[in-house]
């Protein structure tokens, strides 16, 4: 956690936003850098609204290792300003990920399940080891690189870039105040954690979705990466990661039509007992490399897992910055596709395999066999824990509760008008749900068609 002297470079509202059009984004890529180069940082995570470059230091040699689809003017932003806040050199370095494109129904799969170790093989948009080795190698002080996964350990100064546009980082969502986002972070965290232990969660979606299990006390019993008493920020792990307990009693069904790296996909249902995926039905191209490999991985015994097979769900992850809004190019290669509006607050994304970088992963790049996790988008949940006769409501209808918070209300207050922080800046449009229109028949059927036609943003 960062400590409590550090400041906010940029107070939150004032004269920053342009409303004009409802476009609602920082006028300047190089104020919003020089904003950024005044965050400390100190959280370690790659999530939008915790990361800061604030911490460079007088004669630093940084790196920024981006990749071929970021947005130049970005890099260029944040390069003059790192050199401004006292950075001796600032190199950039690309990575070739190709020409852009539309996605595809098959990506997620083609980019996160592989059979290669992932210094062979990286999953994409994540940190590289090589890149971290060739910092280390060439004497670096800082390195700024991925927008996803955990920030490694290392011998230098380490954060992410997780802006592919300039429209992303002039976003509101970059200028959530980190210590107001922290703060949400850990009251809800202590809804699951602390009060929720031994409880029974219920979690549902108009979408679909409806699934029960329980946070069984041995889950906290020992040590869990992203699961412990200090929170994964702005990725809250509503669901134990593993390893998983034989005895877990995760049951029912999960559907949706968005993932991180996919267009989006006629209806998808997971069902799922005993906390892993039976069955795969629907999903169009999405759906049917899903069914290849939970047939191809049945007969795999994985370390983390106490049963054959490789989709069990292990990630419920909350997303909690309120600022995060779909892009207009999210199609697209360039923009990182929906991955990103997954850290909006109140929605969670679904993950079913093998725990990132983890032991079964490591096991499996061993032995070439398939590793990795795949994803739903859960983009109006309730999610609620009943213990001892009393429901706690984390989420409900895609709000998370915490932004209601009295102390998170006071806090906000120092940033501008509390409602107006704290508000969603966006809601996904799904007809029958949050749009005009039936589900079934105008959306369930054809969503990228639905989407690219009407759930885009126009400015």
């Amino acid at each position: 956690m960062c400590d409590d002297s550090d400041e906010i470079g940029i107070s939150y509202g004032g004269g920053l936003d342009d409303q004009d059009g409802g476009h609602n984004h920082h006028d300047s890529l190089e104020e919003t850098a020089n904003y950024l180069c005044s965050i400390k940082g100190g959280w370690k995570r790659p999530q939008v609204g915790f990361v800061g470059y604030g911490h460079v230091s007088k004669g630093d040699r940084v790196l920024i290792a981006a990749t071929s689809l970021h947005d130049k003017n970005v890099l260029d932003a944040v390069s003059t300003a790192l050199r401004n806040k006292g950075a001796k050199t600032v190199d950039v370095l690309l990575i070739d990920w190709g020409q852009d494109r539309e996605f595809q129904y098959e990506d997620e799969v083609r980019w996160i399940i592989r059979r290669e170790h992932w210094r062979e093989n990286p999953r994409w948009y994540d940190y590289q080891e090589k890149i971290v080795d060739y910092a280390k190698a060439s004497g670096y002080d800082f390195l700024i690189h991925g927008r996803g996964g955990p920030i490694p350990d290392a011998s230098f100064k380490f954060e992410a870039i997780p802006w592919t546009t300039a429209r992303m980082f002039t976003d509101r969502s970059t200028l959530f105040p980190p210590k107001l986002n922290e703060l949400i972070n850990l009251k809800t965290w202590n809804m699951i954690f602390k009060q929720g232990r031994g409880g029974k969660v219920r979690l549902t979606d108009p979408e679909g979705t409806d699934l029960e299990y329980t946070l069984f006390e041995r889950y906290f019993e020992s040590e869990r990466r992203g699961f412990s008493e200090i929170p994964s920020l702005g990725h809250l792990h509503g669901h134990p990661t593993p390893p998983i307990l034989l005895d877990d009693n995760t049951s029912g069904v999960v559907a949706g039509t968005t993932s991180h790296l996919s267009r989006p996909f006629p209806s998808l249902k997971l069902e799922l007992a005993g906390d892993r995926v039976v069955s795969v039905n629907g999903g169009a191209g999405y759906g049917k490399a899903w069914g290849d490999l939970l047939e191809e991985t049945s007969d795999v015994k994985y370390p983390e897992f106490p049963e054959k097979g490789l989709f069990w769900l292990w990630e419920t992850a909350i997303g909690t910055n309120p600022k995060i809004r779909r892009q207009p190019d999210v199609m697209m290669l360039h923009s990182g596709g929906f991955e990103w509006e997954r850290i909006r607050s109140g929605i969670i994304h679904m993950g079913f395999g093998t725990r990132w970088r983890g032991e079964s992963e490591r096991w499996a790049a061993e032995k070439g066999i398939p590793y990795g996790h795949l994803h739903v988008h859960l983009l109006f949940p309730t999610y609620e824990i009943t213990k001892e006769g009393k429901t706690i409501t984390v989420i409900e209808d895609g709000h998370l509760t915490a932004l209601d918070d009295p102390e998170v209300k006071d806090l906000a207050r120092k940033y501008g008008d509390p409602d107006e922080i704290l508000s969603e800046d966006w809601k996904a449009p799904i007809p029958g749900i949050s749009a005009p229109g039936d589900y079934l028949k105008d959306y369930a059927q054809d969503p990228y068609n639905w989407i690219k036609n009407n759930g885009l943003p126009t400015s």
